[in-house]
């Protein structure tokens, strides 16, 4: 399977996860996370844990249960995390680690290297097994740079007992003297149905399915239905943009079992689109892949216009299939535009209803960028840099002090 990607990755990183596995060969590697469907991190672990298995690797990933009170309560934690200003009991955060209590009977936390995604599962540190020396990794996918501090308090004193502490962008990482910081940056997989190449009829068959036609410019946003995620901004941006430019917007979505906010935000959403034919809003199953796809590559620009963010995949999706984009000026998504040069960042509806009418206006502007963002993501953001810096920093653990060079 890895052998896939060769003549689309760097042949740098699928020399490094070479060697790196042939050091690693058997060993376990344990994810853990609250979901397998809906948002990136269930997107990511579905196509890594095969690749991983493929090259050697014992890798498992395993999911924690929990009530509609514990996802309600984690919820809240995300958007405090985030800046939210929201309201705690002591009630709430016991039974947020009695829940994660249960799980760790329920769970094979044996591992040799054991990384939990977000906070959801933080507390299952506490349950570690000490019968033999193992790596545990928290990797926080969310920005937490500017947190409620009561919460990043609490969460804290779970997060410091991991050996190391993964964030997706530099501004993210949070002072713990004791635990090792790093940064590595989510990925997309050029193989995935959401990624590879669609033929015209393939998209055609989306497009006439959902009754999208094509007889005009399309704008799509590609996610969740959270107030983060500014679906009401970009509302705004395209009926600005609509009184210059005859267009259409599309907002897809899925649903995901750690929110329970996005139905709320869905009928907010369709409210404020009222009755106009060129506004699409589409909720679509977690699974609905080659759909999501097809919608990226029949659009003529696309948007993350988010105000909080923890990276915002999307992004590169759409820069992998050559698309002009344009994002909010928060989280991972500056690192994945170079303003200018693979898209553009703004930081209000009317700049992002500028820069649409930018493309809009200047189509080999918008071809040269989209040609310019496929090789900046082929570069920096797929599968396998990925899958290479998380065995560089469990090789790196487990054999401190040896140089890279080495291998």
């Amino acid at each position: 399977m890895i052998k896939q990607y060769s003549g689309i990755s760097p042949n740098g990183d699928l020399l490094l996860i070479q060697k790196l596995s042939e050091k690693l060969q058997g060993k376990s590697f344990l994810h853990i996370n609250s979901t397998r469907e809906g948002g990136g991190v269930a997107e990511i672990l579905s196509r890594m844990i095969p690749l991983l298995l493929d090259i050697g690797i014992d890798a498992r990933w395993e999911v924690i249960e929990g009530d509609s009170d514990f996802f309600n309560f984690t919820k809240k934690t995300h958007n405090a995390l985030q800046g939210d200003k929201e309201k705690f009991t002591k009630k709430m955060w016991d039974y947020y680690y009695e829940v994660n209590k249960r799980n760790s009977k329920k769970l094979d936390l044996s591992a040799d290297a054991v990384l939990i995604h977000d906070p959801q599962p933080a507390p299952l540190i506490g349950f570690r097994p000490r019968s033999k020396k193992n790596l545990w990794m928290w990797r926080c996918h969310i920005d937490v740079s500017r947190p409620m501090e009561s919460v990043w308090t609490n969460l804290k004193k779970y997060v410091k007992q991991y050996d190391t502490a993964i964030f997706s962008v530099s501004k993210f990482a949070k002072s713990m003297p004791k635990v090792d910081e790093f940064i590595v940056t989510p990925s997309i997989d050029p193989l995935s149905d959401k990624n590879r190449e669609l033929t015209e009829d393939e998209i055609n068959e989306v497009s006439e399915r959902f009754g999208i036609p094509r007889d005009k410019p399309i704008i799509l946003q590609v996610s969740r239905f959270d107030k983060f995620k500014d679906p009401i901004g970009v509302i705004n941006a395209y009926k600005i943009v609509k009184k210059y430019n005859d267009c259409q917007l599309i907002l897809a979505g899925s649903p995901a079992s750690d929110d329970p906010e996005g139905e709320a935000i869905l009928d907010e959403v369709k409210e404020y689109a009222g009755a106009d034919d060129d506004i699409h809003i589409l909720m679509m199953p977690p699974d609905y892949h080659k759909e999501v796809n097809a919608l990226q590559r029949m659009s003529d620009i696309i948007l993350q216009k988010s105000i909080k963010e923890g990276f915002g995949l999307t992004v590169s999706e759409a820069m992998w299939k050559e698309k002009p984009v344009i994002g909010g000026a928060v989280g991972g998504i500056p690192l994945q535009i170079v303003h200018g040069v693979t898209g553009f960042v703004v930081y209000s509806s009317e700049g992002a209803a500028f820069r649409i009418r930018q493309y809009l206006n200047n189509p080999e502007m918008a071809r040269r960028m989209g040609q310019q963002g496929k090789e900046y993501v082929r570069n920096n953001f797929l599968l396998t840099r990925q899958i290479r810096d998380y065995l560089s920093l469990w090789y790196l653990s487990k054999f401190k002090g040896k140089n890279m060079i080495e291998l």
